[in-house]
């Protein structure tokens, strides 16, 4: 950044409605120019009838927020994806090509990536912050970086952030297939000149490093078509009980209480708005239209007891059952990063086929250090060449910003078909 760091511009590098209607003209698809409004971007179809990774919609944008006046042409987006559930869904994001040519072997490389949390509005979508239309976006040097480089970016606003939706907080499998989407549209952007065939690397801190691993781990099965390199991932909220056990109560409770509104959006069947009192309901009204500084202080010390009508834990809401008898429990368990993975004809769930940075911050005080090393154990066992690094200066607000020098590193050893390494 241009400026050292003001409190609230740090924040910012986190883990981070009109009702819906038909688009008022028709999709955009195949080679149609990106000339669609800002309306239609943020407005999901009525009908979704393509593939994953289809462009629905595209406009040019400038996105001043990404900081370095680089020479670039940029785009924001709408493209198809698919929720948990396997069901398609729509969801919004930005795309930017550096405007010089590509020197490197073979085609431009592709940066996939997700940003840490910006809060569950409709306002905060990562798109529309560093296009300025929230007046509150920050400017962050992640997309900068990876431009710098030379590398095409796309970066996913993640599922739920268009017109009449709740974005679906921390579900991860979602995150992972809105990613590896995002990856694919890219190259379907008429206007972009992105090679389908480009190698593509995945990045995400916190809420992105969540996703990122996510990605990783659907590659395989969801999207054996992108020429996946390598994935960058910092700060990852592996363990999604023991990350909300540790937040409840403490300065970062916000995430917690946002993280159970992201997965009542992605699972309406399971109990929830029964289970709250009138400060619980109040809570979830004033989470769903916050951005990230408002869920960080509008909730410091809160405590999810406080908000149920029989002062439930985390704990014992994990306990509660849906229409089919899983738990949230299970739910909560089925998002955690690094089961059933392996490597490739491993026969595992999830087979990974390329090197993993993963990293966190020296002095990391908001997702419980147990679980990034958990994340990361994981990942070794299974013998995923695995590159470590738990002692990035900062904590973890500042440790984001000061990764991105390792993360190139990575990526461009990557890029260039280098043999990998690991320290397991």
């Amino acid at each position: 950044m241009r400026r050292v760091l003001a409190p609230a511009a740090a924040l910012a590098i986190l883990c981070g409605a009109a009702a819906p209607t038909a688009l008022a003209d028709a999709p955009q698809r195949g080679d149609a120019p990106c000339s669609a409004t800002d309306e239609q971007i943020y407005t999901p179809p009525a009908q979704l009838q393509g593939k994953p990774g289809d462009v629905l919609a595209c406009a040019p944008s400038e996105f001043p927020k990404i900081p370095g006046n680089i020479p670039k042409r940029s785009w924001k987006v709408q493209y198809q994806s698919t929720d948990v559930r396997g069901t398609p869904v729509a969801v919004s994001g930005l795309v930017a090509v550096p405007d010089v040519p590509w020197n490197g072997p073979g085609p431009r490389p592709v940066v996939a990536f997700n940003p840490g949390t910006v809060g569950l509005g409709p306002q905060c979508a990562y798109s529309k912050q560093m296009s300025g239309a929230y007046d509150d976006a920050y400017e962050l040097e992640q997309l900068a970086a990876a431009l710098k480089a030379g590398y095409a970016v796309v970066a996913t606003d993640g599922v739920g952030y268009l017109n009449g939706q709740q974005h679906t907080y921390m579900v991860g499998q979602n995150a992972g297939h809105a990613l590896l989407d995002a990856a694919r549209a890219a190259a379907r952007v008429p206007e972009a000149g992105i090679a389908p065939e480009a190698p593509v690397a995945l990045w995400g801190y916190s809420e992105g490093g969540q996703a990122a691993l996510w990605a990783t781990q659907l590659a395989a099965s969801y999207a054996p078509d992108l020429k996946l390199a390598g994935t960058a991932a910092g700060g990852v909220p592996g363990d999604l009980r023991m990350v909300g056990n540790a937040l409840n109560g403490g300065q970062f409770a916000g995430f917690a209480a946002a993280a159970l509104v992201g997965f009542h959006a992605g699972y309406p069947e399971m109990p929830f708005d029964e289970l709250l009192n009138d400060r619980g309901r109040e809570a979830v009204g004033k989470l769903s239209g916050s951005c990230l500084i408002d869920t960080i202080f509008g909730f410091s010390g809160e405590r999810v007891e406080d908000y149920t009508l029989d002062g439930l834990t985390p704990d014992q809401i994990y306990e509660l059952p849906g229409p089919d008898g899983t738990t949230w429990g299970q739910i909560a368990d089925s998002h955690r990063v690094g089961d059933g993975i392996g490597t490739p004809g491993s026969g595992a769930a999830y087979e990974i086929g390329v090197p993993v940075f993963q990293y966190r911050g020296a002095r990391e005080q908001i997702i419980p250090v147990p679980t990034e090393e958990q994340t990361r154990d994981a990942y070794c066992r299974a013998g995923i060449q695995t590159q470590w690094k738990p002692d990035v200066d900062g904590d973890h607000l500042i440790a984001a910003k000061n990764a991105i020098p390792d993360v190139m590193a990575f990526f461009a050893s990557r890029f260039a078909g280098e043999p990998p390494t690991g320290n397991c």
